[in-house]
């Protein structure tokens, strides 16, 4: 099937184009907009595609992670079998407020060569709404890549302005992924459809170097 202003491409295609290790940022972009990902329970996930923002049990008061690379959300949400994470939402976003999200993250964990001291990190912790993680990207089966793939959970004020402000558009990923989801096994990669993905580059250089981005080159 294919999905509303979505494209989509072979797998084995866009794996050729990929870089194969370091951090990057992968992502379906075009110059105004990216998709993140996220996956819910039905009552949370069908609430934000009736009314385009989320609301009703979506809770305010949590940190909430978002991927905008589709093979992780994958690894995550176990293609949409997972309790809880049946409902697998892209959620549309200007790049400029990404690029926002980007400017405002703190490691989720203490580095050394970011910060002078571990009170520093803390502090830059507390005083900021957005926290970034890098894990091992995944292969489709799940297995772990060389490559690595950002989350970034969002709380407070940023949270709230992404929930219920800032999604241009919620599209339901169900139908896509279960069609999917039987290809999803090294045999059957040949008939695999992703999202098309490009590296996002932010444009501000001092951001790529404070989140010790890699060339895609």
């Amino acid at each position: 099937m294919k999905i509303k202003d979505i494209k989509t491409t072979p797998y084995l295609e866009q794996t050729t184009l990929w870089p194969a290790s370091g951090r990057h940022i992968l992502a379906h972009q075009n110059q105004d907009t990216l998709i993140v990902y996220q996956a819910y329970r039905p009552e949370i996930g069908e609430y934000a595609i009736k009314h385009g923002r989320f609301g009703g049990a979506y809770s305010y008061s949590r940190m909430s992670w978002i991927k905008p690379n589709f093979l992780w959300m994958m690894y995550r949400c176990g293609w949409g079998m997972k309790e809880g994470q049946e409902v697998v939402l892209g959620l549309r976003i200007r790049r400029q407020f990404f690029e926002d999200i980007l400017s405002q993250a703190v490691p989720s964990s203490y580095n050394p060569e970011e910060f002078p001291t571990q009170e520093a990190w803390k502090e830059a912790v507390q005083n900021s709404n957005v926290r970034l993680q890098w894990d091992p990207d995944h292969t489709p089966n799940g297995a772990k890549c060389e490559r690595r793939a950002i989350q970034l959970g969002l709380r407070g004020d940023m949270l709230a302005r992404y929930g219920k402000e800032e999604i241009l558009e919620v599209i339901d990923f169900r139908e896509f992924i279960a069609e999917q989801r039987a290809h999803a096994t090294p045999e059957r990669y040949a008939e695999l459809m992703t999202p098309q993905e490009q590296v996002f580059i932010p444009s501000d250089a001092k951001v790529s170097a404070r989140l010790r981005l890699d060339s895609p080159d």
